[in-house]
């Protein structure tokens, strides 16, 4: 391979991981502001508390996210695999011939594979239902269709899942370098408007926050824990893309435009408290609103792309471990061994969807 086409190969995985990698954390900034100051949290909507809890989500993803996964966990693959058997399997190898330690590292392991399953059927459910929930700010009248167009929106994704990840990542990978694009836009108008809200910078401020919650500091981590979720999956697919390609979306494009909108919604509520009911969307001009909800369905949509392939590689793993029966698996690309289909895995997990998003309805 010489160093051009290994270069155009790697600019393929980039946007490839960024279709498939980054569409659930991509997604938060539609919930998380609004669940952080949300009355069930009581927390104060003012100034300070703005600071404070954007200054928890930025320095979150740089910790959280940056340092420990993009930075130190990617590094801990299994022949190219990773995810939390991939790491079961490389803990318990460390373990050594000890049982007693091999098996509590095994049950460490399957409980985190159970959180994944569960995240990989809340984490459709919550985007989707939450990106077409936007129309009733667009109109009143359309709320009875969110539910119905959720729905078909889920049961066409999970159809489209047979062509392979990296045909859905090309496919999707525009779409959320767009997405990223106009979180980054939008949330920079507001900051210039209210540059006050850069004070959350400052990781002081963040302390500051969390220190002046005191035992509701847990409340209150119960609703920022939303600004990250979706971190677990780009370790989950990064059989399917590669470490480097992950690593690059991340640093280049989506840390950035997730830190300029976080901030962006900051300064649109210090100014505008009553934007409260719906901060993303009112990031946005009336004339916008139509084309963002289109747009943040779709990005829902990719944001579903990452738990599910993650589900497939997890699966593939714990059937290797023994931990799983047999279950049919189609490898999708030639070159990417990592890149695999599981029918039942897929069906089994829209069903729960479907009905998690029908049992709640919003």
């Amino acid at each position: 391979m010489t160093k051009t086409s290994g270069r155009e190969s790697v600019a393929a995985l980039t946007l490839g991981a960024m279709g498939v990698v980054y569409g659930d954390i991509g997604t938060s900034p539609l919930y998380t502001m609004k669940e952080i100051f949300s009355p069930a949290t009581g927390i104060t909507l003012d100034a300070a508390h703005l600071i404070g809890a954007t200054s928890v989500i930025f320095w979150g993803l740089m910790l959280v996210v940056t340092l420990k996964y993009v930075l130190l966990i990617l590094r801990a693959d299994n022949r190219g695999e990773g995810g939390i058997m991939a790491l079961t399997a490389l803990a318990a190898k460390a373990a050594g011939k000890t049982p007693r330690r091999r098996v509590i590292l095994l049950l460490a392991g399957v409980l985190g594979a159970a959180l994944f399953y569960g995240d990989s059927v809340i984490t459709p459910a919550i985007s989707v239902l939450s990106a077409v929930e936007g129309l009733e700010v667009v109109t009143p009248v359309l709320k009875p269709y969110v539910l119905p167009v959720s729905i078909a929106v889920l049961i066409s994704l999970f159809a489209m899942q047979r062509y392979g990840t990296g045909t859905v990542g090309k496919l999707f990978g525009p779409i959320i370098v767009l997405w990223f694009g106009v979180l980054a836009f939008t949330g920079l108008l507001h900051i210039i408007e209210q540059p006050a809200i850069l004070a959350a910078l400052n990781p002081l401020q963040a302390f500051a926050f969390l220190r002046s919650q005191g035992w509701h500091m847990f409340v209150a981590f119960g609703a920022i824990v939303l600004a990250f979720t979706g971190a677990e999956a780009l370790y989950a697919d990064m059989g399917h893309f590669g470490k480097r390609p992950i690593q690059f979306a991340w640093m280049g494009l989506v840390l950035p435009a997730l830190t300029i909108n976080y901030m962006g919604q900051g300064a649109l509520l210090m100014r505008d408290p009553s934007a409260l009911e719906n901060p993303f969307y009112h990031l946005f001009p009336q004339s916008w609103l139509i084309p963002a909800v289109v747009l943040a369905t779709l990005a829902t949509v990719i944001a579903s792309q990452a738990v599910i392939s993650g589900a497939y590689s997890m699966t593939k793993q714990a059937m290797q471990l023994g931990l799983l029966p047999r279950m049919q698996v189609q490898h999708t690309s030639a070159k990417e061994a990592g890149q695999i289909y599981m029918p039942e895995v897929n069906w089994l997990l829209l069903v729960a969807v479907l009905l998690a998003v029908v049992g709640f309805g919003s």
